[in-house]
């Protein structure tokens, strides 16, 4: 299968809700986003021109619209966690969901959001959200 990546990089802060660990406290990350996508062509040829499964300017255009735009210099925590640390409501940075924003439920956050909005031609077959340089969580289709 003949595929495409681009890599994006994003900064937000999180805590996590009932964690027993240093997380459940506010911090931030410095976030690195692969995103891969294939098309609909068998692969077994050359692609027509252009040339490309998909132009990499669009897709990053897509990607920062969808998802870093939404989450840059963002504050998320989830519902249950703004009803017992009150203060952090009133934030101008906030975003409140319905769950734990973990490495994984932002994965998932994010795509879905990028199938919505990626061409129906166009297959997102993997994502991998590395939280720190060492540690990832991937989505695989």
């Amino acid at each position: 299968m003949l595929q495409i990546s681009k890599i994006f990089r994003f900064e937000m802060a999180h805590a996590i809700y009932g964690y027993a660990g240093k997380c459940k406290n506010v911090h931030g990350h410095s976030y690195i986003l692969h995103v891969t996508i294939t098309g609909s062509s068998d692969n077994d040829n050359y692609i027509p021109a252009p040339g490309f499964i998909y132009d990499f300017k669009q897709l990053k255009k897509i990607v920062n619209e969808t998802v870093i735009n939404k989450l840059d210099h963002q504050l998320v925590l989830s519902n249950v966690y703004l009803q017992t640390n009150t203060p952090f409501i009133s934030a101008e940075n906030i975003l409140a969901w319905e769950m734990e924003p973990t490495a994984e439920n932002i994965l998932i956050y994010i795509k879905q959001n990028l199938q919505l909005a990626l061409p129906a031609e166009i297959k997102l077959i993997k994502l991998q959200l590395y939280e720190t340089a060492d540690s990832y969580a991937e989505w695989l289709c």
